[in-house]
């Protein structure tokens, strides 16, 4: 999995290319830490992002809700239809911001 980053002031963008699986979230827990107490808006771009799994969607609920807690947002932009699936499946469709 691969992560790059985009900032515009309060905004963070990050676009996950690969596999967000057991293995691979540790590296996005780690990209989200310290960056997230300066932003209002984080997107993260699935549009590269092949997989999420169980593991993948512990780390997207986490950092929704210390989104939340600081009063930002968080956006899932461009996930495929095997993600947009597995969102549909857990109920994080619901959840989460996702366009």
């Amino acid at each position: 999995m691969t992560i790059s980053e985009q900032r515009d002031r309060e905004k963070l963008i990050l676009q996950v290319k690969g596999r967000l699986d057991t293995i691979t979230s540790p590296q996005l827990e780690q990209a989200l830490k310290k960056p997230l107490e300066e932003v209002r808006e984080l997107v993260l771009d699935f549009s590269p992002l092949e997989y999420i799994s169980s593991a993948g969607l512990r780390v997207l609920l986490a950092t929704h809700k210390k989104m939340e807690g600081q009063e930002g947002r968080l956006v899932v932009r461009g996930a495929n239809a095997i993600v947009r699936e597995v969102f549909n499946v857990t109920g994080f469709i619901d959840i989460l911001h996702v366009e």
